[in-house]
């Protein structure tokens, strides 16, 4: 599968800020957009509960000839849902990648997570994917405007939220997509 397109409109963006800090691809899966941020020179962390996504990601990078591309990844295995845990706590981000996840109590660590000048790429499922189709849980739906107005206080560099065809599978999809850089002061 490939990287979101969104990483690609935004790569210099996201190459300065994370010349400062690495990017965190957050609940990665088999790590497609932070293998694409890592070809491209960028410092990716790869965090997921789940042994055999990092495990993927692991053959993945002994497989390349280039060796800095396995200097650049670390690879942090984390469930980033257990109670009254703060995962985001110890370090900082130039840049954090989250595409079809959301846990909500999260969201302010994201947002502290981040250095100032840094980014959040953000993709998910809105509540309006529940008539087209899974997920239909609305723990794991975007409330319509919710993305948005959490990174209010942000400058929103790009939003989008609506019904679109994805591009892999061709079927409809119900989303809310965000890049916003958190403000320098």
């Amino acid at each position: 599968m490939e990287a979101s397109k969104l990483l690609s409109h935004c790569l210099p963006k996201i190459a300065l800020a994370c010349s400062r800090a690495p990017a965190l691809d957050l609940a990665c899966g088999t790590g497609r957009n932070g293998l694409f941020l890592l070809a491209s020179g960028i410092p990716v962390v790869f965090a997921d509960r789940d042994s055999q996504s990092l495990e993927h990601i692991k053959q993945y990078l002994a497989a390349q000839p280039c060796e800095r591309q396995r200097e650049l990844a670390r690879l942090w295995q984390v469930d980033l849902e257990l109670p009254h845990a703060r995962p985001l706590d110890a370090e900082t981000y130039g840049a954090i990648l989250v595409f079809r996840y959301l846990h909500r109590p999260l969201l302010a660590g994201i947002k502290e997570a981040v250095i100032p000048g840094g980014l959040v790429i953000y993709e998910t499922f809105t509540v309006a994917q529940a008539k087209i189709g899974r997920p239909r849980n609305p723990d794991f739906l975007l409330r319509l405007g919710e993305l948005r107005e959490c990174f209010c206080e942000w400058d929103i560099l790009h939003y989008f939220e609506g019904i679109e065809h994805d591009p892999a599978s061709g079927q409809r999809r119900a989303v809310a997509r965000l890049v916003a850089e958190k403000p320098a002061g």
